[in-house]
């Protein structure tokens, strides 16, 4: 890790790096399309998703932790709900992302299966049929071959393009869901937004 990105990052009193979040009260962290909803059951705020995501990335395989800075008093319940919404939260996105990686590996496997049955056509009619003679059929045969390297070239295109990313992407939030959050009050604190 390059030490300059580290630099940008607070360490705690054990050493840790820790990821500082400044915001007038609890709320400002929720998106506010549902103000009725309790905190465990709220979306986050987006800015504030991207944010915790980019530096989780940044910090790569550094343990770390998050601090989040009120300007407002809260309670341990309070903070205790916070924690678990957040964790709910990047549970939730990891849920998500294990449904997306075994959507693109199932579609990717039917495509590589695919492709495998039309070229052991195409090979079988090669090799039992005299193709040399019928346009029809040669032209047939020829386009399962061409079907067959395009369904084998999207399946492995498929795994081997998207499943790094996701599997990236999978990381940050398990590491998110699992990270030590904790709380200070300072009355002076600017926010993040």
């Amino acid at each position: 890790m390059k030490k300059h990105i580290l630099e940008r990052y607070r360490r705690d009193s054990g050493g840790t790096l820790a990821i500082d979040i400044a915001a007038s009260k609890v709320s400002d962290l929720y998106d506010d399309f549902d103000k009725h909803a309790p905190f465990v059951k709220k979306e986050l705020d987006y800015d504030l998703v991207e944010y915790l995501i980019d530096s989780v990335r940044e910090l790569h395989r550094e343990p770390f932790s998050v601090n989040f800075i009120f300007s407002e008093a809260t309670t341990p319940s309070l903070e205790s709900r916070v924690c678990k919404s957040i964790h709910n939260y990047f549970g939730y996105l990891l849920e998500t992302n294990k449904r997306e990686l075994m959507r693109m590996f199932r579609s990717s496997v039917i495509l590589l299966g695919l492709g495998a049955f039309m070229l052991t056509a195409s090979i079988y009619l090669n090799l039992n049929y005299d193709l040399d003679d019928a346009v029809i059929e040669g032209v047939m045969a020829e386009g399962l071959v061409i079907a067959a390297w395009v369904s084998v070239w999207e399946g492995l295109a498929a795994l081997l393009m998207n499943w790094p990313p996701l599997l990236r992407t999978r990381r940050v939030y398990h590491r998110l869901s699992s990270a030590t959050y904790s709380f200070s009050c300072n009355p002076k604190a600017e926010t993040f937004a």
